[in-house]
């Protein structure tokens, strides 16, 4: 069987077409859109999934999506997807995408299902329990307890609006003080910006130009964090703190064996960055003796995909 996967970012949206043995036949990516609404969106997916699919999605049982926001799988609905463009209210990406590609589509939140990835295929098939801490645009959490992705009554894991600063700055979602308001891409971006408009200087805009970004890409943090720009330093390592706050509180609750760092921004950063996050959560355990093992996804950027496209399969 044949199956689509889309993992929906921020910034890119991610196509995979995977086999029975869950091996990558085809793939496509392309930008999201910045305006334009849910209705943009779903044409950027569909675009993605043909051009994976080499123009042949009749080819395919399904489609899985990955998305960021509050996700109704069963009504196949997306709400609250702060980081994409003009979407507040429930909208039924499934249908929509479903009658764009004439084939089933099932969603699924986009952290849960790379993280579901990776306890089947990658960094956590060999741990009973995990958190899934991804760092990109926002912050994501999804949690495995006793080898299963624990869902709660619908919204478990969100671990970038575990508060980590009582009113502290203002986050996407709209509440103070969240990790993702520290940590996210997109609020580190917001205020690069606006410590630039205050005279900070940087070169993380000149080389977002040079790459013919309009966004701060994970690229370009990486790349401005290898040419010593003090601002990119400074928000990292703030982000960094934040990251070590919030996984060290999920761990005083759940006693976790591992935490896998994925996201944009893990998996660019890679090892290096998921000890020091190790190293920024320490302070705050509670069992400091017993810390859980820190790794980063094995399945990187194709992490989502491969979850969304198991969505077909479940």
């Amino acid at each position: 069987m044949v199956r689509g996967g889309l993992d929906l970012g921020g910034t890119k949206v991610e196509a995979l077409v995977v086999d029975d043995a869950n091996e990558i036949r085809g793939r496509a990516r392309v930008p999201t859109p910045t305006e334009g609404g849910p209705p943009a969106v779903v044409q950027a997916l569909a675009a993605a999934m043909r051009e994976a699919a080499g123009g042949d999605v009749e080819q395919l049982a399904g489609v899985g999506v990955g998305a960021p926001g509050e996700v109704d799988a069963a009504a196949g609905t997306l709400a609250r997807a702060g980081n994409l463009p003009e979407w507040v209210d429930p909208y039924p990406l499934a249908a929509e995408l479903g009658r764009e590609l004439g084939l089933p589509v099932r969603i699924g939140n986009d952290v849960r299902v790379a993280v579901e990835a990776e306890r089947v295929l990658g960094a956590g098939r060999t741990y009973r329990s995990f958190l899934g801490a991804w760092w990109g645009t926002g912050v994501g959490g999804a949690l495995v307890l006793d080898g299963r992705l624990w869902l709660g009554r619908g919204s478990a894991g969100e671990l970038g609006h575990i508060v980590v600063k009582l009113g502290g700055r203002r986050c996407p979602c709209g509440r103070r003080g969240c990790l993702e308001a520290y940590a996210g891409r997109a609020a580190m971006e917001r205020t690069a910006r606006k410590a630039e408009d205050a005279g900070t200087k940087t070169k993380l805009f000149s080389i977002m130009k040079k790459r013919g970004r309009t966004r701060l890409t994970s690229g370009v943090w990486a790349a401005a964090l290898e040419e010593e720009d003090k601002l990119a330093h400074s928000l990292v390592d703030e982000a960094v703190e934040a990251l070590g706050a919030g996984i060290g509180s999920v761990q005083n609750l759940l006693d976790l064996d591992a935490v896998v760092i994925g996201g944009g921004l893990g998996t660019r950063l890679g090892d290096p960055f998921a000890e020091r996050i190790a190293a920024a959560s320490q302070p705050h355990l509670f069992v400091t003796e017993r810390p859980p093992a820190f790794i980063v996804s094995e399945l990187g950027d194709d992490g989502g995909g491969l979850g969304a496209a198991l969505l077909v399969s479940a």
